[in-house]
């Protein structure tokens, strides 16, 4: 009878085991829900943790069973290598599903969902690389002990340790951008120049930081498009970020009207549309004239809101207002382009430059095609005196080419 239970053994075992693992997980995530059952959020976070946690205490049971049933067995050595990687594998697994929980439970306690939330997204921003590193941590670690469990890679781990000062030489050499990227990204994390969520304008284009890893950043441009620059850009050029401080911004609306522009009134009008909308955060909203040349004058409004968001669609909300208000009632404000015209007597140079000698105003010179020959300065005056004689005519628009310029 006991030769018959002896080969049954192990699979009882490996039974119990892995019914022992599957009992003890679900009482751990009871625990630890109960312990935190006033953080509702822990319950989501926590299924990602459940599957990696099974395996986990399993392999363990089952490593366990076959030692002390099958270690006797010839191809106990065998398995056992294999549950070794495998444990290893789900342990790497589970840390990573803590990382997760980790991040998802500060994220969920620190929203950038209010109005003043720059110390939530610089918290969000370390939080998410700080997850990104430990993956890469525990990937890293977890793929080394597994190849550490090879004998013949043990021996060429030896015998690489010797040659370890070249290695690192050409390693650093190869992945020299790669490094640099990841400490910039790591620079950029810690030292708060960047965040997620952050108002920034690159390379003449106007977004939001999406996302910051360690090797890129993703800028979401305004119009859906996605601006994805390596971390180095962020510590090597000059980029503008508008809420780096406070989300409150202030942004203008500029008109280039005329003369008549009734200034008062449009004041007026900025007042009642600023009290009409919910967009403007009632601390700046003023309306200035910052220039008067080229014949028109420039009106400026300067008007603050909450965040950049709320800030364009107030931009657009006044300018279009101003623009109906000049329209409907002030039609002379808008620009005007004045042309003079000339009506006889003595020309000016300002309204008909080098015209002076013009045949067809001049009845005493007989050939107009010829006039135009030596037309324009007193030199083309000269030349045709040389040409046709110092007639009167041509002593007499010398003088009135003279006195223009005088």
């Amino acid at each position: 009878m006991r030769d018959l239970l002896n080969p049954a053994m192990p699979f009882i075992a490996v039974t119990v085991a892995v019914a022992a693992g599957l009992v003890l997980s679900w009482l751990l995530r009871k625990i630890v829900l109960q312990l935190n059952r006033k953080r509702p959020e822990l319950r989501t976070a926590s299924r990602v943790a459940r599957q990696p946690l099974r395996l986990a205490l399993c392999l363990i049971g089952v490593r366990a069973a076959l030692g002390l049933t099958a270690s006797h067995e010839s191809w106990h050595a065998a398995v056992d290598h294999f549950l070794l990687i495998g444990l290893i594998a789900s342990l790497a697994w589970l840390a990573v599903a803590v990382l997760l929980i980790l991040e998802a439970v500060v994220l969920d306690r620190y929203s950038v969902d209010v109005a003043d939330n720059r110390r939530a997204r610089r918290l969000r921003t370390q939080t998410i690389l700080a997850r990104r590193i430990g993956v890469a941590l525990v990937v890293v670690l977890a793929a080394g002990s597994v190849m550490l469990t090879f004998p013949a890679i043990q021996a060429l781990g030896a015998g690489l340790l010797a040659s370890a000062g070249v290695i690192s030489i050409v390693a650093g050499l190869a992945v020299q951008t790669s490094l640099v990227n990841v400490f910039a990204g790591m620079q950029l994390a810690f030292t708060d120049a960047i965040r997620v969520d952050d108002v920034v304008v690159v390379q003449k284009e106007w977004g939001r930081i999406e996302e910051i890893t360690l090797t890129y950043v993703v800028v979401h441009i305004w119009d859906d498009r996605r601006l994805i620059l390596p971390s180095t850009y962020f510590t090597t050029t000059p980029f503008e970020n508008w809420t780096r401080r406070q989300s409150a911004v202030m942004g203008t609306v500029e008109f280039d009207l005329d003369w008549r522009a009734p200034v008062e009134d449009m004041r007026v009008e900025l007042r009642r549309v600023l009290a009409d909308t919910d967009l403007w955060d009632e601390r700046v909203g003023i309306l200035q004239i910052t220039d008067a040349t080229g014949g028109f004058v420039r009106v400026r409004i300067l008007v603050s809101a909450a965040d950049s968001a709320a800030l364009f669609d107030l931009r657009c909300l006044i300018r279009e207002a101003m623009v109906t208000f000049l329209q409907q009632g002030h039609p002379e404000a808008l620009p005007h382009q004045r042309w003079e015209k000339y009506d006889g007597g003595t020309p000016s140079r300002r309204t008909l430059p080098f015209q002076w000698d013009d045949s067809a105003q001049d009845p005493r010179r007989p050939d107009r095609g010829e006039s135009q020959l030596f037309t324009g300065s007193l030199e083309a005056v000269e030349r045709s005196r040389a040409f046709s004689g110092p007639g009167e005519d041509v002593f007499e628009d010398r003088d009135k080419h003279l006195a223009s310029r005088n």
